[in-house]
């Protein structure tokens, strides 16, 4: 099989020197149901040098987490009623990615293959406290709105995802902006999100009146519905598609 300028075969790669987890299991259920496919012939994208910049602007518009990758997607759904909430999570969301790739990095080297993922959730979950109990004491009206929220983000694919796939591979700085880059572009996706909501079903934006009083009487309450945001989400994942030019 003649594989396309840029891949190469699975087996000549290192995990090393890829910035992204590899998912073995999906590669071995695509080998196991089609004889045709080995591992060989699996190809992922072979990483090139990378600068800081790279490293930090791609998170936030060609690999963004939420309308390009499609990860996190439950708490974007469930916390973007208002910009307001969307914006709490998103905070909460950067300080445990910047907090979580930086000490998994600074211990790289010390963190033992066979038990890294365990130790990665127990960081995560470390520092998903510490913004859960300031959250709680001091926006309390927020914390009740995000609800288990805010705890799941132990789990976060995305959060997750980029200790496996970026901060254990790579030096605290490197990790860093990683972080920050992966932060904004959720936050943009979830702010956007939260806003076009608002919007519709309240006529307001973080609070603030911005519509005129006819246009409040008659919102489009289906919109702070769960319905309308899976309905935006996917008029904003069709509108990234067609400016990307991309199909499926």
């Amino acid at each position: 099989m003649r594989l396309p300028r840029g891949f190469q075969p699975l087996a000549m790669i290192n995990s090393q020197n890829l910035d992204i987890p590899i998912h073995y299991s999906i590669i071995r259920a695509m080998s196991a149901n089609n004889p045709e496919i080995t591992h060989e012939e699996v190809a992922v994208p072979a990483k090139k040098g990378e600068s800081n910049w790279q490293i930090f602007s791609k998170g936030i518009i060609l690999e963004n987490p939420v309308l390009i990758l499609m990860l996190g997607l439950c708490p974007v759904l469930a916390t973007s009623v208002t910009a307001f909430d969307a914006a709490g999570m998103s905070a909460a969301v950067l300080f445990v990615l910047l907090m979580s790739n930086v000490v998994i990095s600074l211990f790289r080297k010390i963190i033992p293959n066979e038990i890294r993922i365990p130790i990665f959730i127990v960081i995560i979950a470390t520092f998903v406290t510490i913004i859960d109990y300031t959250m709680q004491a001091y926006q309390p009206d927020l914390y009740k709105v995000l609800g288990i929220f805010v705890p799941l983000i132990v789990v976060n694919c995305i959060v997750l995802g980029r200790a496996e796939g970026f901060a254990y591979h790579n030096g605290v700085w490197k990790s860093t902006l990683d972080a920050l880059g992966k932060s904004i572009g959720f936050a943009l996706a979830i702010v956007l999100m939260g806003s076009v909501r608002e919007i519709l079903a309240k006529g307001t934006w973080f609070g603030m009146d911005i519509t005129p009083k006819w246009f409040q009487s008659n919102a489009m309450l289906f919109f702070g519905l769960p319905p309308g945001a899976f309905l935006v989400i996917g008029l904003l994942k069709a509108g990234i598609n067609k400016i990307f030019k991309r199909e499926g």
